[in-house]
C-alpha cells in the first residue's frame, strides 16, 4: 500500500528544492563575477550558467539591481565566514589581526578574485545609492572587526590611536590587494606580506 505524503513532508520537500535552486543560482552568480567581471552579470547570463530559465532567476531577482545586491551579499558572506574562522583559530588578538588583514590581500587565486570583484562593486556603486549603502555597511563591519582586534592587541591605547592604526592597516591591506590584482609581478604575495609585517611592527602591533 502506498503511503500518502503529508502536508508537512511536501512543505519540507518544497523548501529543500527552493534552497537547492537558490544555491545553484548563487554559485552561478559567483562564477560569473569571478570569471568574467561584474559587467557580465545579467539575468540571462546567470540563467545560462545555472542551467535554468530566466524566469526562475527573475522569480528570485526581478532585475539586475536585485541580482547585484545579492552578489554583494555573497562577497560579504564569503569573506565573513573566512575571517571568523581565522579569528577563532588564532591564539592571540595580534595573531588574529595579522591573519584577517593578510586574507584581505591578493595572496591567493581566491583572494585575488575577491579583490577584483570588490573593485567591480565599488565602480558599480557610483550613482546607485542602494549599492553604495550596502558597500558602506559591509566595509564598516570590516572596520569594526579590525578595530576590535587592534584594541584587544593594545588595551592601553586611547580610542584615537586605535582609529588611526585601523585606518592605516585597512588602507595598506586593501591598497596592496588592488595593486597586486593588476600587476602581480611587481606586487607579489611575499612583498604584500612584508609590507603588512613592517606596518604592524611600526605600529607596535607585531
Amino acid at each position: 500500500m502506498l503511503r500518502q505524503v503529508g502536508r508537512g513532508e511536501r512543505a519540507i520537500a518544497r523548501k529543500a528544492d527552493h534552497e537547492a535552486q537558490q544555491e545553484r543560482i548563487s554559485r552561478a552568480v559567483w562564477s560569473i563575477l569571478a570569471g568574467k567581471g561584474i559587467e557580465h552579470l545579467t539575468i540571462r547570463a546567470v540563467a545560462a550558467e545555472a542551467g535554468c530559465t530566466t524566469g526562475l532567476v527573475m522569480h528570485r531577482f526581478p532585475g539586475r539591481g536585485a541580482l547585484l545586491v545579492h552578489a554583494r551579499d555573497l562577497l560579504h558572506m564569503r569573506t565573513r565566514a573566512r575571517v571568523e574562522r581565522l579569528e577563532a583559530d588564532a591564539a592571540t588578538p595580534r595573531e588574529a589581526l595579522r591573519a584577517i588583514l593578510a586574507q584581505g590581500m591578493a595572496l591567493t587565486e581566491d583572494s585575488t578574485q575577491e579583490a577584483l570583484v570588490w573593485m567591480g562593486f565599488l565602480a558599480a556603486s557610483v550613482g546607485d545609492e542602494e549599492l553604495i549603502e550596502l558597500h558602506r555597511k559591509n566595509n564598516r563591519a570590516w572596520r569594526d572587526r579590525v578595530a576590535r582586534l587592534v584594541a584587544a592587541s593594545a588595551p592601553d591605547w586611547e580610542e584615537h590611536r586605535v582609529a588611526i592604526a585601523v585606518f592605516a592597516l585597512m588602507s595598506a591591506a586593501e591598497g596592496a590587494a588592488q595593486l597586486a590584482c593588476f600587476d602581480p609581478e611587481a606586487y607579489g604575495s611575499e612583498e604584500q606580506e612584508a609590507v603588512l609585517d613592517k606596518l604592524l611592527e611600526a605600529l607596535g602591533l607585531a
